[in-house]
C-alpha cells in the first residue's frame, strides 16, 4: 500500500523524464519550422502541410505506444518482466514490418497526398519536397513508438529522456547544416530529421538488447505476440483516427483561409504540439502505472493515481498556458521573424493559453485509459468528440473570416469546442468503475 507521498514520487519518478523526452519529439518540428520559417512564408506554409500529412501517419500508429505500455506494464506489476520485455519486443517488430509498407507506398504517393490540400502550386512544390524525403523516416518514427512504450511499461522513463534528448541535439545540427551549410533548403530540413531519427532507433536496439538478455526474453518475433500486438492497438487506431480526422480537417480550414493564415496555424499548431506533449509526461506517468496497479490487483492504488493526477494536470496546464501567454507577442517573430504575421499569430495563441488547464485534464484522463486498456470506448468517444466538432469547424469555414480574426476563430473551434467535448466524454467514463479490469 503505497503513502500519498510515495505516490507523488512514483508519479514525478516516471512523470520528469518523461516530460523531456516527450518534449523532444515536437522540438523535431519546432527546429523544422523556425528553420524553415527563416526561408520564407512559401516553405513555411508547405511544411505546414507535409507536417500535418506525416503527424497523421505517425499518429495513427501511435497505438505501438500506446498498447505496448499497458501490456508490458500488467506483466511486469503480475511478477513477469520476461513476458512483459517480449510483450515489448514484439510491439518493435509489429512496428518496422507497418513502417516499411508506409514508407514505401506513402513516397509514391506524396503527390496524391499534398494535393489534398489545395495549396498553390508553388507552396505544393515544397510541401513535396519535404514529404517525400520525410517517408523513409516512418518505419524509424514506429519503431521508436514501440521502443519508448516497452520501457515505460517496465517503469523506466529516464532512458528514453536520453535517447531523445541525444536525437534532438542531432536534429537540430544537421538540419542547420544541410538547409544553410549545404543550401539543400527545406530538402535538408526534411533529410536531418530522417538521420537523427534512425540514429535514434540504433540507440534503442543496443539498450533493449541488454534488457531482453537480463530477463532472458527472445528478441525474435514471436508470431502470437505480434499479433496479439496488433489485435490489442485496433480501438486504440480507431481512437487515434478521429483524433488525426478533427486535425486534418482543421488544416484544411486553414488552407481555405489563406496563405498567411495557414502559415499562422502551422506555428500555432507546433505550439500546441509541444505544450501537449509537456503535459502529456503526467499522461505517461498515469499509463504507467495505472497499468502496473491493475496488473498486480491494486483497484484502489489506480483510484489515487486518477485523483492525483488530475489534479496536477490542471495545475500544469494553468503554469504552461500562463508561460504561452506571456511568450505570445514575440513567438510569431522567432519562428518567422516577420512582424505582420506575428501580429495575426497572437491572439490565436491567447486562446490556446486559456484552454491549457482544460488540456492537461483531458491528457491525463486520456492516458489513465489507455493504461486500463479501455480502449473501445476510446474510439466510441472519439467519434462522437468529432460529431460535437464539426458544426463550429464548419461555421469558421462558411464565413471565412480574414486575417487574426480568421485564425481566432479557429482556435476557438478546435481548443474550445473540440477540447470541451474530449472533457466531457473522457470525465463521464472515469467516474463509474467500467473501465477497471484487474489481472495480467
Amino acid at each position: 500500500m503505497s503513502t500519498p507521498r510515495t505516490l507523488n514520487r512514483d508519479i514525478l519518478r516516471l512523470a520528469v523524464p518523461a516530460l523531456g523526452a516527450l518534449i523532444a519529439e515536437p522540438l523535431f518540428l519546432i527546429v523544422d519550422s523556425a528553420l524553415v520559417g527563416h526561408l520564407g512564408v512559401v516553405p513555411l506554409a508547405g511544411l505546414g502541410i507535409a507536417s500535418a500529412v506525416l503527424q497523421t501517419i505517425v499518429g495513427l500508429m501511435v497505438f505501438l505506444a500506446y498498447s505496448t505500455t499497458p501490456a508490458v506494464a500488467r506483466r511486469f506489476g503480475a511478477g513477469d518482466p520476461s513476458r512483459a520485455v517480449s510483450a515489448g519486443i514484439d510491439g518493435m517488430w509489429l512496428a518496422l514490418g507497418i513502417g516499411a509498407v508506409l514508407a514505401g507506398v506513402g513516397s509514391v504517393t506524396t503527390p496524391f497526398l499534398v494535393g489534398l490540400f489545395g495549396a498553390g502550386p508553388e507552396v505544393a512544390a515544397q510541401a513535396e519536397i519535404y514529404l517525400g524525403l520525410s517517408m523513409w523516416g516512418l518505419p524509424a518514427m514506429l519503431i521508436v513508438f514501440a521502443a519508448t512504450g516497452l520501457l515505460r511499461g517496465m517503469q523506466d522513463t529516464v532512458t528514453p529522456l536520453w535517447i531523445a534528448g541525444l536525437g534532438f541535439a542531432a536534429n537540430a545540427v544537421l538540419n542547420w547544416l544541410l538547409i544553410y551549410g549545404l543550401g539543400w533548403g527545406i530538402a535538408g530540413s526534411a533529410a536531418g530529421t530522417v538521420l537523427a531519427q534512425w540514429a535514434m532507433v540504433g540507440a534503442y536496439v543496443v539498450v533493449i538488447g541488454r534488457l531482453a538478455r537480463r530477463h532472458s526474453a527472445s528478441v525474435r518475433p514471436q508470431r502470437a505476440g505480434v499479433a496479439g500486438s496488433a489485435r490489442s492497438g485496433g480501438w486504440l487506431f480507431l481512437r487515434t483516427l478521429s483524433l488525426r480526422v478533427a486535425l486534418l480537417a482543421t488544416v484544411g480550414v486553414a488552407t481555405g483561409l489563406g496563405t498567411g493564415e495557414l502559415a499562422g496555424w502551422q506555428v500555432v499548431f507546433t505550439i500546441f504540439s509541444t505544450t501537449a506533449f509537456a503535459l502529456d509526461a503526467l499522461a505517461i506517468a498515469a499509463q504507467a502505472l495505472v497499468g502496473k496497479g491493475l496488473g498486480a490487483g491494486e483497484e484502489p492504488f489506480v483510484r489515487r493515481v486518477l485523483g492525483r493526477t488530475v489534479a496536477w494536470g490542471a495545475w500544469f496546464g494553468v503554469s504552461v498556458g500562463a508561460a504561452v501567454a506571456a511568450l505570445s507577442g514575440v513567438i510569431g517573430i522567432v519562428f518567422t521573424g516577420d512582424a505582420a504575421l506575428a501580429a495575426l499569430i497572437q491572439p490565436a495563441l491567447l486562446i490556446l493559453a486559456v484552454a491549457q488547464p482544460i488540456c492537461g485534464i483531458v491528457f491525463v484522463l486520456d492516458g489513465v485509459l489507455i493504461g486500463a486498456g479501455d480502449g473501445r470506448y476510446l474510439a466510441v468517444a472519439g467519434v462522437l468528440n468529432v460529431v460535437v466538432f464539426a458544426p463550429a469547424l464548419a461555421a469558421v469555414a462558411l464565413f471565412a473570416p480574414a486575417g487574426w480574426a480568421g485564425l481566432a476563430w479557429l482556435s476557438v473551434a478546435f481548443f474550445g469546442v473540440y477540447m470541451l467535448a474530449r472533457l466531457g466524454t473522457l470525465g463521464w467514463r472515469v467516474r463509474g468503475t467500467g473501465w477497471m479490469t484487474a489481472g495480467a
